[in-house]
């Protein structure tokens, strides 16, 4: 079934190539396909060009439909086009000539526009209470080793003393940053497009202020054209949102990896996290964390492609925009994937609490060692040639009783402060 059939066929070559994964990727769409059906169905009977009857027929049938969908019974078979096909096909099997009403005032082109914003308004609220999840894992081993001092790098040379309290909360703040992004794409979403049918309104007298607080939306996107638009559009917005939570995740997988390997043995995991190597017995790999940052580079580059698929589109409506569902959705997977493997894993790290007893840190503590000069009254620029002097000569003695207290440093890491500020987002 196709909602645009005509009578006649379509080649099946063409059917194949036009209609791609959109069957599988419109199970994940679904159940928001039959929320707006419902709102639209309401909308219908209010407005008198259906009956009441008619009217609860339809949410009724509708209602039978979501519970498939939630059992895992929905399927949609090769011989309908996509989810709306199966749905209004549904509909008419069980309704006859009401079931054939539907689809009336709307098109396919802002059906798919309100499932996609409100699925998307449901990711975009799941990402972001993961991420509050990992955020508060983080601070509470910010606070569990806030004492245990790391080495800082600049350029991967040694630079001066972190904390392991410093490191998780420092990724923890990060999120904070992230979540901007994730809110705004959120704020974009929370737009109801539907009325807009295939970008240029309806003739009907549609109540579009009624599905808009029927499916729970902030407000709706007025300008019926502007509502086309933001096709692919509220993708990229939470494609961006996603790209900033990876790109942090990415670079705390990275740092992980590399206070792994034994050259710097900052943390391990228990065995169970870690795989081996088939010929080398000794190996405790981290392939968690490097296929985090795998995937948390993959999706850096979600809004990219994205913006290459819709790139000049004129206005209106395309075909082109079918394309952005197989790059938005898949992402959203790997997204969530890697803030639950991210928790899990953290909660079994294991730190190394002597780290710096090695005498290869010791430079570390020089600049604490010269700002001490500084503060007994010693211009900085001959503190600095000092205690440049004496490192040169072999003579440079560390001074490990360090004394940070403004806000964000070592000895001040301010987590009530951060965590504060995530509670205001």
């Amino acid at each position: 079934m196709r909602l645009w059939d005509k009578g006649f066929s379509t080649d099946k070559k063409i059917d194949h190539f036009t209609v791609g994964n959109d069957r599988e990727l419109d199970l994940h769409l679904a159940k928001y396909d039959v929320i707006a059906s419902k709102a639209h169905a309401k909308m219908l009977g209010k407005i008198g060009l259906l009956t009441e009857k008619e009217t609860k027929e339809l949410v009724t049938e509708l209602d039978n439909i979501t519970a498939k969908i939630e059992n895992g019974t929905f399927v949609i078979e090769n011989n309908f086009e996509d989810m709306h096909s199966k749905i209004e096909f549904q509909l008419t099997l069980a309704l006859g000539d009401t079931g054939k009403k539907i689809h009336t005032a709307r098109s396919r082109n802002d059906q798919v526009l309100v499932a996609m914003h409100l699925y998307l308004k449901d990711e975009l609220a799941e990402i972001k209470s993961m991420t509050k999840t990992l955020f508060d894992l983080l601070l509470n081993l910010a606070d569990k080793y806030k004492r245990v001092l790391l080495p800082g790098y600049t350029h991967l040379q040694i630079a001066m003393p972190s904390s392991f309290g410093l490191w998780f909360s420092a990724y923890a703040e990060s999120l904070i940053d992230d979540l901007y992004f994730v809110d705004a794409a959120y704020k974009v979403a929370d737009q109801n497009p539907l009325g807009s049918a295939a970008g240029y309104g309806s003739s009907f007298p549609i109540d579009r202020s009624f599905t808009t607080k029927e499916m729970g939306f902030e407000t709706l996107k007025y300008n019926v054209v502007a509502a086309q638009m933001s096709r692919g559009k509220v993708e990229k917005a939470t494609a961006f949102g996603m790209a900033s939570i990876a790109a942090t995740l990415s670079k705390m997988a990275m740092d992980i990896c590399l206070y792994m390997s034994q050259n710097f043995d900052f943390i391990s995991f228990p065995d169970e996290l870690t795989t081996g190597s088939s010929i080398m017995p000794h190996k405790k790999n981290p392939d968690v964390f490097e296929l985090v940052r795998g995937k948390c580079n993959k999706l850096q580059s979600i809004p990219n492609q994205l913006t290459t698929v819709i790139n000049n589109l004129p206005s209106g409506y395309h075909r082109d925009l079918q394309l952005v569902k197989e790059i938005i959705v898949p992402a959203i997977q790997d997204m969530k994937a890697c803030l639950e493997i991210m928790s899990f894993s953290l909660r079994e790290i294991q730190v190394n609490e002597g780290i710096l007893e090695d005498p290869k840190y010791d430079y570390l503590f020089s600049v604490d060692t010269l700002n001490e000069l500084v503060q007994d009254g010693m211009p900085f620029r001959d503190a600095y040639k000092k205690m440049g002097q004496e490192i040169q000569d072999g003579k440079f003695t560390p001074k490990r009783n360090l004394k940070h207290t403004h806000e964000g440093s070592i000895g001040n890491l301010c987590l009530e402060d951060i965590r504060k500020k995530m509670g205001g987002i």
